[in-house]
């Protein structure tokens, strides 16, 4: 058999030179029925071993039998029913190789997205520990966002997967839009929503969320991942070009970064539309919604008497509050940024909200307010120390009554 060159070659001297048979005979010096043949074929020469029998051809009538009956049965399953002893690896493969022609085709259909239809959402957690402060670091989560007709990114860090951390990511989201979607899609997150007995069950925060907002949400069904595949890939492209060679010293110079690092890769040519999503997103924000006057506050709210200690718990951390607010109802509002402290409408705590765990913050005013009480309490106990106690006598005789 010639070599793929020499096939090559001949058909060049044929075809282009115009060398008739026997001078390329001369030529090369190879056999006249070898030049006829590769003048012939279209294709080279290709060598192939003949196949050799195979302990499972005996078995393939049957396992093609309870394949075209049973499409996913496992190949350990298989060996047991046909009787199978030897080893695992040939049969295996012949299964595998057979399979196809017995499941039914699953062809993919390209998703098409009309202008504002839809954003996707999904949680992403970046490889690498923030610093959070006092020593403590942590594996924070980023709520991210891609529109589906312009495919224009969007992300916030946020401190926990709780809805009160996660809807107001979403919130930065949709600021970065400019506009409102018309359905936020979500896979099954627990502070978004699950399937349940086949329906959409949306926890009543984000129910109250998206109400306010006036739009539709959509949760994408279990062990379907071509559902949300267009914010899951934007994920693989932040790990291998956003976060590779950065460091950060906290939170908020994570979301410096990545927002900024966003808008130059919004306007790169996207690799599946070929167009630049910063430009096609005016297109896209012209047939969303609007924001409402009125934004959903999406906090954590709670209610607490003040303990003699003047400490409000939030999840692990203890944040002080004026101490002349003891014994008293306060109300309690947490961000992603601020612990806020309110009695009767007046504010009586401010903080900024620590990502971290197991931490007391006083506040400077608070600890001053505190000493005064002291001083305060020690003077009226030293004055009442100091009156002088009467005896009774004393006024009987003042009265005449003695």
């Amino acid at each position: 058999m010639i070599k793929v060159d020499e096939w090559a070659e001949i058909r060049r001297l044929h075809f282009a030179e115009q060398l008739g048979i026997k001078t390329i005979v001369r030529r090369l010096g190879v056999a006249r029925n070898t030049v006829r043949a590769a003048i012939r074929s279209s294709e080279p020469p290709r060598y192939e071993r003949a196949r050799r029998p195979s302990a499972v051809d005996d078995f393939e009538p049957e396992i093609r039998r309870l394949l075209s009956e049973f499409p996913e049965m496992p190949a350990t399953v298989i060996a047991e029913r046909i009787g199978w002893e030897r080893g695992m690896t040939v049969l295996k493969d012949r299964v595998r190789e057979l399979r196809p022609l017995f499941k039914p085709p699953d062809p993919c259909q390209r998703t098409h997205y009309e202008p504002g239809e839809l954003a996707q959402f999904d949680l992403w957690q970046p490889d690498y520990e923030i610093p959070l402060g006092f020593g403590q670091s942590d594996k924070l989560w980023v709520v991210s966002a891609v529109t589906g007709f312009s495919r224009f990114d969007a992300g916030w860090m946020v401190p926990s997967k709780a809805a009160h951390d996660v809807l107001p990511g979403m919130l930065r989201c949709f600021e970065q839009f400019g506009a409102l979607p018309r359905t936020a899609v979500w896979d099954g997150e627990g502070c978004i929503g699950q399937w349940r007995k086949g329906k959409e069950a949306l926890t009543e925060e984000f129910q109250r969320f998206r109400g306010a907002l006036g739009i539709g949400a959509r949760l994408c069904k279990p062990n379907d991942p071509e559902a949300k595949g267009v914010v899951e890939r934007a994920h693989r492209y932040y790990e291998t070009s956003f976060l590779p060679g950065r460091s950060f010293e906290d939170v908020d110079d994570f979301n410096t970064q990545f927002v900024t690092w966003l808008k130059k890769a919004n306007r790169r040519v996207h690799a599946t539309t070929r167009v630049v999503p910063a430009e096609a997103l005016y297109e896209d924000r012209g047939a969303m919604r609007a924001f409402p006057p009125v934004l959903p506050d999406p906090a954590l709210r709670f209610s607490t008497r003040l303990p003699r200690d003047h400490y409000v718990r939030v999840e692990t951390n203890d944040y002080s509050v004026n101490p002349r607010y003891v014994g008293r109802r306060i109300e309690v509002r947490v961000d992603l940024d601020s612990v806020v402290a309110t009695c009767g409408g007046v504010e009586v705590a401010r903080h900024r909200r620590f990502v971290g765990k197991h931490r007391s913050f006083l506040d400077a005013s608070h600890a001053v307010t505190l000493r005064m009480m002291r001083a305060e309490q020690s003077v009226t106990s030293a004055f009442e120390a100091a009156v002088e106690e009467r005896d009774l006598a004393d006024y009987d005789k003042a009265l005449g009554v003695a």
